[in-house]
């Protein structure tokens, strides 16, 4: 065995990557990553003892350190042995500003490599795994895995400059706890405080998001092409996207979002470029084809990117936290500023326009700011009798055949129906004719993964604005598609808030396929997809 990941839902044989990601990732790249997530716990435990002006910049790295792990995000080994020596040195520092003389020093606090070498050395041990008994560690990785997830989006928020020292302080303490025994218990409690942490990660980014630019709108985004040359954005931070955008503004170059980055037309600051324009292609796992046929150039800010191909090679570039070998890497400026992106805009002026793959427009930004005004009309809705069912089918999109449930679900639903999406799992289904009800569309689209958020607070007003006594008393089924370790999150926040019936798809993740995983899966009412007939009888009772 050359290495173990199974964080993610492709994961081998619904088991284990043993020698090479499925993902795409190299051994290397793995091993290195469980370095870092290693040495995270020791720079945990450090900054727990640390001043608060330490906590912060602790906080701030362990979160964009978990981000750069997230599947589909990081394939650069040489990268993480950078992060893993600045790792080390802010350990380091830590641990002379805060010395505990009285503390039991864990390994992750103390290792020292001498070079290089020994980083990649240490990357091949056994003993960074901190729990040997794989029914107990299914449970902690589950809080890691949530862990990534709030890590994203704490490292989203803060490049908008939106911080939030007691969710740092929170990361900071699940982490450290890692360096203790704990029993199934406990772990199963940690594994639900990291669904708070998510709920307070999401919150926070929802905040940034509306206070930089501009509370989300209903919006009709456009599918189709222009005559001009353009730029493909994909992956999820709008602050790359703003500077992107500012950067082309008069040069004739238009600029294309894709995936995750379609929520970036419901906000009115980054709407008001006219050369955002619209979104091209579908889910992060069709872009070897659609890359191609794209044109012009590529930037991806952070997941998803797939392993690269040649028809794309020469003009696909990488920001932020997402990396891969041999891709030109564009990095934040020494001082104050905006990235550099002028490479990619005088290949743009180079480049032929896109290719037409799709046409038309799509109604999308029902967010829970967008989606208030409309609130009363929905309750009405529903008491008359003319909505029955809200069906939440959020989360990822992949590359599993099985997926295809959730377009055969969203096709097969009654028409009384309406669908909560938010995430790129909404490609499953966001471009069919399902209609709506009293003028409100069927698929209501909230954007992103982390605008998750947006459908559980569209789900709390339900609740009260129908006097419900519980959230699981509305007329509320939860199908949730899962690919990624924010996912993973998602569903933690999801047991944190007390809902329960969490139907997740298209498998259960590998890494709960122990008898505690199992346990904690019973306890929350998690569980799997079963068949399209089967799910529908089961939503419609």
């Amino acid at each position: 065995m050359h290495m173990f990941c199974y964080q993610c839902q492709e994961t081998s044989m619904e088991r284990g990557c043993t020698y090479f990601g499925a993902c795409g990732k190299s051994d290397e790249t793995a091993n290195l990553q469980d370095l870092l997530i290693h040495l995270l716990r020791g720079v945990a435990f450090w900054a727990e003892r640390a001043g608060e002006g330490e906590k912060r910049e602790a906080g701030l790295f362990i979160s964009e350190s978990l981000f750069m792990t997230v599947t589909n995000t990081n394939f650069d080994p040489d990268r993480f042995v950078s992060r893993i020596r600045e790792g080390l040195a802010l350990r380091d520092r830590l641990r002379a500003a805060g010395p505990d003389p009285d503390a039991e020093v864990p390994d992750p606090a103390v290792w020292e490599p001498e070079d290089e070498d020994a980083i990649r050395r240490k990357s091949l041990s056994v003993d960074i795994r901190s729990i040997k008994d794989p029914d107990l560690r299914s449970l902690q990785e589950l809080s890691v895995y949530g862990l990534k997830g709030a890590g994203a989006y704490a490292f989203h928020a803060a490049a908008l400059g939106f911080h939030d020292d007691a969710l740092l302080d929170s990361m900071i303490r699940s982490l450290a706890a890692m360096n203790i025994p704990r029993t199934e218990s406990e772990l199963e409690a940690a594994a639900v405080e990291t669904g708070r942490i998510m709920i307070a990660a999401m919150a926070l980014l929802d905040r940034a998001h509306a206070a930089v630019y501009g509370t989300p709108e209903i919006v009709r985004v456009p599918l189709g092409v222009r005559r001009s040359p353009g730029i493909l954005i994909t992956g999820h931070d709008l602050r790359d996207l703003e500077e992107l955008l500012e950067q082309t503004e008069g040069t004739g170059v238009d600029v294309y979002t894709h995936s995750e980055m379609w929520a970036a037309h419901q906000y009115p600051r980054l709407r008001a470029f006219g050369h955002l324009a619209g979104n091209y292609g579908n889910a992060w796992w069709m872009q070897d084809l659609e890359f191609a046929s794209f044109q012009g150039p590529i930037l991806v800010t952070t997941n998803c990117i797939v392993p690269v191909a040649p028809a794309y090679k020469d003009r696909i570039f990488t920001t932020g936290v997402a990396g891969y070998p041999g891709v030109p890497h564009i990095g934040a400026p020494a001082g104050e500023g905006p990235k550099d992106f002028s490479r990619l805009i005088e290949l743009a002026r180079n480049c032929p326009p896109p290719d037409p793959i799709d046409e038309g427009e799509v109604t999308a930004g029902f967010s829970h700011h967008a989606a208030a005004p409309l609130l009363d009309k929905i309750v009405g809705a529903v008491r008359a009798g003319r909505i029955r069912k809200f069906v939440v089918m959020g989360g990822c999109d992949g590359r599993d055949p099985r997926r295809v449930y959730y377009t055969r679900l969203a096709r097969a639903l009654p028409p009384d129906t309406v669908i909560l999406s938010a995430g790129c799992a909404k490609y499953r289904f966001i471009k069919l004719d399902l209609g709506a009800i009293d003028g409100i569309p069927r698929v209501l689209d909230a954007g992103q993964c982390n605008d998750c958020y947006s459908l559980v607070r569209i789900a709390l007003a339900l609740q009260e604005a129908t006097g419900a006594g519980d959230i699981n008393d509305l007329p509320l089924a939860l199908d949730i598609a899962w690919y990624d370790q924010k996912a993973v999150g998602i569903i933690l926040a999801l047991a944190a808030l007390g809902v329960r019936g969490i139907r997740i798809g298209p498998t259960l993740p590998a890494f709960l396929q122990t008898e505690s995983g199992k346990r904690f899966m019973a306890k929350y009412d998690i569980f799997q997809i079963k068949s399209v007939e089967e799910d529908l009888a089961a939503i419609a009772g």
